[in-house]
């Protein structure tokens, strides 16, 4: 079921994207980066990660990866992974596909490409087209691309198991076009830290099936149903939304209707939602912190009655602070220099 078409059937759709130019912009660098059989894509990773092994030739391997389907696909990339890590050279695989079970459901992904040494480590490359400039990225953006290539990296770990005398690599090769120009340079990104949240977050996963046998029977996400009966559907489905959901999800305006309906706290963000412990809406947390509800021996409640004392205290400081305006301070001199009936007058 396509998100974007359940969004739009809810009355939701998600009005973002990348734009044509930014896709042909990315395709066009990529290309480049690519060109003559990967030759600069070879030399940067060589150059950052060539180890002890020898200069990759013009003639890397690049093995056909085309086949039926995703699963015919992922196959293939597979077999090629295996072939390339027994013949002991440099092999570049464009656009493999990998599976990783998410949910107990397989998930296909396709990295830019990945790239096998000679010593059979296998080392995930990532392009993108936003700029390095003075050697240096967009931390949000380096970081959305790490997360990226985590993933990449589990499901090639599940490939390298059953692969005699295969590593896969955990520091990745970031491509991005050099300053304002469009020349690749490249920077290696250490990816174990997104690896093992990652990796942990897919065993916390409820599986597809428990969360269709939790739904009333005969719940449907037919997008030709009426609107009625499909907001039922989706609303049996708990939502789980974060603000981070919106440059992802194209549910999530939808979502976050629902959770801002509700007052949830996740609204503000995953970290806040940590922070707050056992309460889960923001009307509680106000309650809280007003001394209506909650146990004082709680960590929770306690920092936010002391948040709210100290913001009163400051509030109160603030208005004894205010300085007094001209015109204010002309009648009150007025006043104190008249008569008494004079000033009961004004």
């Amino acid at each position: 079921m396509d998100k974007g078409v359940l969004a739009t059937a809810l009355g939701s759709p998600a009005p973002f994207g990348q734009s044509q130019f930014a896709f042909m912009r990315g395709n066009a660098f990529e290309a480049k980066v690519k060109a003559d059989g990967g030759a600069e894509l070879l030399r940067l990773l060589y150059e950052r990660l060539g180890g002890g092994a020898e200069a990759p030739a013009g003639d890397a391997a690049a093995p056909d990866l085309s086949a039926a389907g995703p699963e015919g696909r992922a196959a293939r990339t597979a077999l090629a992974l295996r072939e390339a890590t027994a013949a002991g050279g440099w092999t570049l695989l464009d656009h493999p596909m990998l599976a990783l079970e998410v949910a107990g459901s397989p998930a296909y992904l396709e990295p830019d490409a990945v790239v096998v040494h000679p010593d059979g480590r296998w080392t995930v490359v990532e392009i993108k087209s936003f700029p390095m400039i003075d050697a240096s990225a967009d931390p949000s953006k380096v970081g959305a691309a790490a997360r990226q290539a985590a993933v990449y990296v589990l499901a090639l770990e599940r490939v390298a198991a059953v692969t005699e005398g295969a590593e896969v690599g955990h520091r990745v090769l970031l491509v991005c076009p050099k300053d304002f120009s469009n020349l690749p340079t490249a920077s290696v990104v250490d990816v174990r830290k997104q690896r093992a949240v990652t990796r942990r977050q897919l065993t916390r996963l409820t599986r597809v099936e428990d969360i269709a046998a939790g739904l009333p029977e005969g719940t449907t996400f037919d997008p030709a149903c009426p609107p009625e009966e499909l907001d039922a559907a989706v609303a049996a489905v708990p939502p789980a939304y974060a603000p981070e959901c919106l440059a992802a999800c194209e549910l999530a305006f939808h979502c976050r209707a629902r959770s801002r309906a509700e007052g949830a706290v996740e609204t503000l963000g995953r970290s806040v939602r940590g922070e707050l412990g056992g309460l889960t809406t923001v009307a509680g947390v106000l309650a809280a912190a007003a001394g209506k509800e909650g146990d004082p021996a709680d960590p929770t409640v306690a920092a936010l009655r002391r948040a709210a004392a100290l913001r009163a205290e400051a509030l109160e400081s603030a208005e004894a602070l205010r300085p007094v305006t001209a015109g204010s301070a002309a009648v009150r001199h007025a006043g104190a220099g008249a008569p008494e009936g004079a000033a009961a007058c004004r």
